[in-house]
């Protein structure tokens, strides 16, 4: 069984603001060796179900966030931004069996988590065919786009609900609970054990059942904080400008979408 893991840090257990998220400053280092911990805590549910490879997608920032020494010597890892179009899923392809995703977070425009934000933070909402979208749909698409069921999920509250809404037979665990900007996290070593039990106990379900079918066609629309911003995005080809801050963007290839959204975020 060949396994596909994309981690971000942001809904990670008990991270807050950007101070715990960013290269440069103290606070980084704990919170950094959290997401490297629950990503070694997937892998070994994943070994537990019967996995052969897993390879590690570290999608966070620079892309050069989690420790490789702790994880299973059958784990690999895909490092650094080479501006390929599947960025937070990188290499996935129709080898995997599964997909899984750790630290997710709330998109840009909900209220689940401080740092909210869906790819950019220069972006105030980003929706899919005119409904609100986040990084685990966009991702979860990619997945979908190559073959792969999305079968875990691990984040803050509201990107679990918003997980189990579109997909109701992904299994999820929920590490922090966000109130405006303050938080509520369960204890590290809870969520580590609740993300390798929720890895095992999803692979050895049907994963099929957590296949999310892709739309035919996508219409996109980006609304932007800045209209000078927008104004410069407009230009990328096939790109419409609907108002100061927000453009439109319509394909029925995916590919095309995510191509879009290299250039024009």
């Amino acid at each position: 069984m060949k396994i596909y893991i994309s981690a971000d840090i942001e809904g990670i257990t008990g991270v807050l603001n950007w101070n715990q998220c960013n290269h440069d400053k103290p606070e980084y280092k704990e919170f950094s060796n959290r997401m490297s911990r629950e990503v070694a805590a997937a892998c070994i549910g994943a070994n537990m179900a019967g996995a052969k490879e897993i390879l590690i997608r570290d999608a966070h920032h620079l892309c050069s966030n989690i420790d490789l020494n702790i994880l299973p010597v059958n784990a690999m890892m895909v490092r650094g931004m080479s501006g390929h179009p599947f960025s937070m899923m990188q290499e996935i392809d129709s080898t995997f069996d599964a997909a899984m995703m750790i630290g997710y977070h709330s998109g840009s425009s909900f209220e689940d988590n401080p740092l909210c934000h869906t790819y950019s933070t220069n972006i105030f909402s980003f929706k899919i065919n005119g409904e609100l979208a986040n990084e685990y749909l966009i991702n979860a698409y990619i997945a979908s786009y190559v073959g792969v069921p999305v079968i875990f999920l691990s984040g803050d509250v509201g990107i679990c609900n918003y997980a189990k809404d579109t997909n109701p037979n992904i299994h999820t665990v929920a590490t922090n609970r966000h109130f405006g900007a303050s938080t509520i996290s369960i204890h590290p070593e809870l969520s580590l054990k609740l993300i390798e039990e929720g890895v095992r106990s999803a692979l050895t379900n049907d994963i099929s059942t957590c296949f999310l079918e892709i739309p035919k066609e996508f219409e996109i629309e980006i609304c932007f904080h800045d209209p000078a911003y927008a104004y410069k995005k407009s230009f990328y080809p096939g790109m419409e400008k609907i108002s100061s801050t927000t453009l439109r963007f319509y394909s029925k290839d995916y590919y095309e979408v995510l191509r879009m959204m290299q250039f024009g975020i």
